[in-house]
């Protein structure tokens, strides 16, 4: 047992709990199918809420969305409790708000095809070398034109454009080839059929909306439905990397805290590093190692450890292992691994545990004072406070309608970007609707939750290229270039001439202004995927 305030996960010969301080360390959730990782998820996701951790959870199955309300009393469950010595065992909901990309089972969640940036976008569209190169092309076109690329309509528009106009490009920024555009051209359409684009597009998400607790200091728990997001693993990946890079961009350094800032757990991790490159894991794993020093923790849920590449592993210090079967060599070797990844208990041997532990039992090594990881114990697992199963889709409806974000994000909004004004189709400008009062109330929350500090965004010139820098050698982004006022090689194309190219230009740099969701960390963020995703293709 620790002696650090920390989060109680079960009972073996010892009580086992989680370290808070420590939490951000990040951790490993092992086990093969109908173990009980998704309760353990649940349990953890419970404790750190309690403690004013604000949790972000990937639901795949549905399952976890149960946590919002109160458990039932269940035989199974009280003797559980009363075996472990949990006493009060008092069933309980948790302040819970529910995601979804596709504006489903819960709030929307987008970006700006901008914040997702060129290199992370070719991975989510599988391009090869050479269409990678005219996507670069396209943004940075509209990096030194001030087009604002805010949804998929936009990147098509100036992907035609370009094709369009192939011989004004090439002398300025290379061949722009037909049938490169054409290849990226129907990327993006099976992107669209399958749903993909409900991701792009405004209000774009504040991830400071993910980091709030409610008037009794509990963290929000957020739950992300994954159910349809993962018939499109490739999708799914992008998105968590994405947002994992949007939290290292925005946060800034904290050092050592009594707790972490967020806590994120990722199910179906393997699909993370599926077909991965080695420089690929490589930054991924610097992503891991340095998240940490912005207070945010990272937990990784998959069936066998082997699924989480080495050097990605190395860095988990927390660690949950649920039975594996050991049925064929390979199987049995996994045991083997499994096992030897613990510090040892002389009280069993660990690889005989792993293949004997039945449903809600479970290896535990937590990291104690100093970092060191604790002699595993063989535990039961605490029985949760919420429900186990998932909600009633009357149930989901009641608790949406309640949520503090309720209406910030339903509503579309589709300003003039790249799009408009490569077709002369001018709107007139009005300013993004303004955001809706917090609400208060709904089955769980009860009061307006209270946003964790989080910087404030600032507005930033028209973005630079996305390509440079990395995580531990970024450049500063440079400053914004002066509006010409002769008109520049666009506006010459359009057919404007020199007054058409100050029109463009101000309400390109009016539009820019406007843009709330723009920081001028996004480049340094943008920079990061390129690192993290460059070396995929080098």
């Amino acid at each position: 047992m620790s002696d650090l305030p920390g989060i109680f996960i079960g009972k073996g010969e010892n009580r086992v709990e989680l370290a808070l301080s420590l939490a951000n360390r990040h951790g490993l959730i092992a086990g093969a199918t109908g173990t009980g990782k998704t309760v353990t998820l649940q349990i953890l996701a419970e404790g750190l809420s309690a403690m004013g951790v604000p949790v972000f959870a990937a639901d795949v199955k549905g399952d976890l969305s149960g946590i919002a309300l109160a458990g039932t009393e269940k035989s199974f469950l009280t003797e559980r409790a009363a075996k472990i010595g949990l006493d009060p065992y008092v069933f309980e909901p948790h302040p819970t708000i529910f995601w979804d990309v596709f504006g489903k089972q819960g709030h929307p969640i987008r970006a700006t095809v901008s914040e997702m940036g060129p290199l992370l976008l070719s991975r989510l569209l599988d391009l090869n070398d050479v269409q990678e190169g005219v996507l670069n092309i396209a943004f940075r076109v509209a990096d030194d034109e001030g087009l604002l690329l805010l949804d998929l309509k936009d990147l098509r528009a100036i992907l035609a454009f370009l094709a369009e106009h192939a011989d004004d490009v090439k002398a300025r920024y290379g061949n722009v080839s037909p049938t490169s555009v054409g290849a990226i051209q129907r990327q993006l359409l099976v992107l669209e059929n399958q749903g993909g684009d409900a991701f792009f597009g405004e209000p774009a998400l504040a991830l400071s909306d993910f980091m709030m607790t409610d008037a009794q200091g509990r963290g929000a728990i957020n739950v992300l439905a994954a159910d349809q997001l993962m018939s499109n693993p490739r999708v799914y990946a992008t998105f968590l990397l994405w947002m994992m890079s949007e939290l290292f961009e925005q946060l800034p350094e904290a050092g050592d805290l009594e707790k972490p800032k967020l806590v994120f757990f990722f199910d179906e991790a393997h699909l993370l590093f599926n077909d991965a490159p080695k420089a690929l894991l490589e930054k991924v794993t610097q992503v891991v190692r340095l998240i940490r020093s912005k207070g945010v923790g990272v937990y990784f849920i998959t069936q066998n450890p082997q699924d989480v590449p080495e050097i990605v592993l190395s860095q988990l210090g927390n660690r949950i292992q649920h039975a594996l079967r050991a049925y064929t060599p390979k199987e049995q070797k996994a045991v083997r691994v499994a096992a030897e990844s613990f510090r040892a208990n002389p009280a069993f041997r660990t690889e005989d545990a792993i293949t004997e532990m039945g449903t809600g039992e479970a290896l535990v090594s937590t990291l104690q004072k100093g970092g060191v990881p604790a002699v595993v114990e063989r535990t039961l697992i605490r029985p949760p406070s919420g429900r186990m199963g998932p909600l009633t889709p009357e149930e989901r409806t009641q608790l949406m309608t309640g949520s503090p974000l309720a209406g910030k994000y339903e509503q579309v909004v589709d300003r003039e970007s790249a799009y408009e004004i490569l077709n002369g189709q001018r709107k007139v400008e009005t300013p993004p609707p303004a955001k809706p009062e917090t609400k208060t109330g709904g089955i769980d929350w009860g009061a307006r939750p209270v946003p964790a500090p989080i910087p404030a965004p600032e507005p930033r010139a028209p973005r630079e290229s996305s390509t440079r820098g990395s995580i531990r050698d970024r450049e500063p982004p440079p400053p914004a270039r002066e509006e010409k006022s002769s008109g520049g090689w666009l506006s010459d194309v359009l057919g404007g001439g020199g007054g058409k190219r100050q029109s463009v230009g101000e309400a390109a740099i009016k539009s820019v202004t406007r843009s709330v969701s723009s920081t001028i960390g996004r480049e340094i963020g943008r920079s990061i995927l390129g690192s993290i995703l460059g070396g995929k293709r080098r």
